[in-house]
């Protein structure tokens, strides 16, 4: 299935990487360089899945995935954090906001495609 990713990345070798990887396996990429503009889009753009970092400026990951989550129509839109910020407790604190999945930098390229696409909504096929 070709998605529509929404990735929410700071960093710009980090996007790079990412979209690299995901736009090889078919799907399409959309970027927000911030939290701001993150959510903007998602309201915006009704992506099949945001993947989110969570250090950043203007807002943070988890701000961020909060307004996203309490925006009509989007409360069930699967959010991926994929981030640095690896400390104890971390991953529970994201998946108790409301975060689908935890993915740690730096990203395994064997298996990025693999891990991102567990989080994609299935769709059903229309005749």
């Amino acid at each position: 299935m070709n998605a529509r990713i929404l990735l929410v990345e700071d960093n710009e070798q980090n996007r790079y990487l990412a979209t690299f990887l995901l736009e090889g396996a078919g799907h399409t990429v959309l970027h927000a360089h911030d939290g701001r503009t993150g959510v903007a889009l998602a309201s915006s753009e009704r992506p099949d899945l945001v993947l989110m970092d969570i250090q950043m400026p203007e807002m943070d990951g988890y701000e961020a995935a909060r307004l996203i989550k309490s925006t009509p129509g989007l409360d069930q839109l699967p959010i991926v954090a994929v981030t640095s910020y690896a400390l104890p407790g971390d991953r529970e604190r994201a998946l108790a906001i409301g975060f689908s999945g935890y993915i740690e930098k730096p990203i395994v390229t064997d298996t990025f495609v693999t891990q991102i696409e567990h989080f994609l909504p299935s769709k059903t096929a229309q005749p």
